[in-house]
């Protein structure tokens, strides 16, 4: 008896374990009362920091200032993903394009900067570097957050990254274990299936995530979804078969972070606090509880853990110990200061990488059109490609170009669309008019061909772009 703890310790352990988000650039006093009991950290999104970097940096001072011990963790991926930069594509090249040019040196350069400029502003955890291997083009949430489509390649790359950004003093964590590659689902909306046998996974899916391990990662990411030849009934988030192969075969002794349990493939069947303790059970450690959710929900999360130990369906010696490897994540930074990536360098690089369709028509005159889809929800609401000089509702697109629309050349600005049979029959109606035309594919660059001239860019970025607006402006493109 005398070892068993008190409720109140295990409140206070099922605190250190969570990782919620919250909305807006200030800490509520819900927040700040929880993190003064103790809890594990806070996950940034866009809403946290809209103020720019100074008020970025004061709410990471006010989260450390009510538990000095607290994560502060975020999505920042650099290319498509960002919540350091939302007005503006991200000044670094994204996963798939640094995939494409191949350069180990310049990924390490550009993790290293990501993590500085995440430093600087007070952050300890990046939900980076993806490992996934996007072997399925119709992806719809990895596509251009990956290096690319091949085991190796993907694997020098993340471990690349890692190195970078743990030279800054910022932990990473790959993502999303054991694999998300070859999903056809977002897990944020349904439970995915990977429907890949045991030496498949060996040679595709881990082989990133053992070079991640080999290079010292901090923590890795589950993701929501089910790999019947690991374990036919739980996603891997809730599966002990699945986290036990990164343990034991991978031989990882980090931090196991899930992703956020507010998604459909975690939580639809048990809900939000089973699910927690149905992970830490399977062996997570720090559970991501997602930014638009109440702090009440933290306190259910709380008490159903508490009563997962209580019943003995979660041993507290668990749940102890995934708190202890969540307050030790800490990473050393190395000595040297460490400035931006040269934005010539990454713009040259990535330019002969381009996927240049066809000869370009001449673009003297051309309007910049951009087709508004809808980004996943990793990537959410951030600026990318060219500004344009008109957007076009995906809504309306069977009504074809606006009659206001003056004649001439256009660049029409896409995502995925290889996925989007819409947006490719608006294509084609526009080849049919036999206007001059070239499609710019900010997605991943899958196969089709709508008999215009296309460009594909791999994703989003600052230096991405500039490579995309050298190419138009050979063929005459001014603005």
């Amino acid at each position: 008896m005398k070892n068993t703890p008190r409720p109140e310790d295990v409140e206070s352990l099922a605190l250190q374990v969570l990782l919620p988000g919250f909305t807006g650039t200030a800490l509520p006093d819900d927040y700040r009362a929880l993190l003064e009991q103790g809890l594990g950290g806070i996950c940034y999104f866009g809403s946290n920091t809209a103020d720019g970097p100074a008020a970025t940096a004061a709410l990471s001072a006010a989260i450390r200032g009510a538990n000095p011990r607290a994560v502060v963790a975020v999505d920042e991926e650099g290319g498509d993903v960002s919540r350091l930069h939302t007005s503006t594509p991200s000044s670094v090249l994204g996963a798939a394009a640094l995939g494409a040019v191949d350069d180990l040196e310049l990924t390490e350069s550009v993790g290293c900067w990501i993590g500085a400029e995440l430093a600087e502003v007070g952050i300890t955890l990046d939900l980076g570097p993806v490992a996934d291997v996007n072997s399925n083009p119709d992806n719809p949430v990895i596509g251009t957050r990956s290096f690319g489509a091949g085991p190796a390649l993907v694997a020098a790359h993340a471990a690349a990254w890692t190195r970078g950004i743990q030279s800054a003093g910022v932990a990473a964590c790959a993502k999303h274990f054991p694999g998300h590659g070859d999903t056809a689902i977002d897990s944020h909306l349904a439970l995915p299936t990977i429907e890949a046998d045991l030496a498949t996974l060996a040679e595709r899916e881990l082989v990133p995530f053992a070079a991640v391990v080999g290079a010292g990662v901090a923590a890795v990411m589950t993701s929501h979804i089910l790999v019947p030849a690991l374990d036919p009934d739980r996603p891997a988030t809730l599966s002990p078969a699945v986290l036990g192969l990164l343990r034991d075969r991978l031989g990882f002794d980090g931090v196991i972070v899930s992703d956020a349990l507010d998604m459909a493939g975690a939580s639809a069947v048990h809900g939000i606090p089973e699910a927690a303790v149905l992970a830490l059970v399977a062996g997570c450690d720090l559970l991501c509880l997602g930014p638009d959710l109440p702090s009440s929900m933290v306190e259910d999360v709380r008490a159903a853990i508490a009563s997962a130990v209580g019943n003995g369906r979660l041993p507290v010696v668990r749940l102890a110990d995934a708190a202890r490897r969540v307050q030790s994540m800490r990473v050393p930074a190395a000595a040297a200061s460490v400035g931006p990536p040269d934005q010539r360098r990454q713009r040259d690089a990535v330019a002969p990488t381009l996927l240049v369709e066809r000869d370009l028509p001449d673009l003297a005159g051309a309007l910049v059109v951009s087709v508004e889809t809808v980004a996943n929800i990793a990537v959410g609401a951030v600026a990318w490609g060219i500004a344009p000089d008109h957007r076009l509702d995906p809504a309306s697109l069977a009504d074809g170009l606006p009659g206001d629309l003056p004649a001439g050349p256009l660049v029409v600005q896409v995502r995925d669309a290889h996925r989007r049979p819409e947006v490719r029959a608006f294509l084609a109606s526009l080849a049919g008019e036999g206007r001059s035309v070239v499609v710019v594919e900010w997605g991943w660059p899958g196969a089709y061909d709508v008999g215009l001239a296309r460009i594909c860019a791999r994703g989003s970025s600052g230096p991405g772009v500039a490579a995309v607006v050298d190419r138009l402006r050979e063929a005459g493109w001014t603005r």
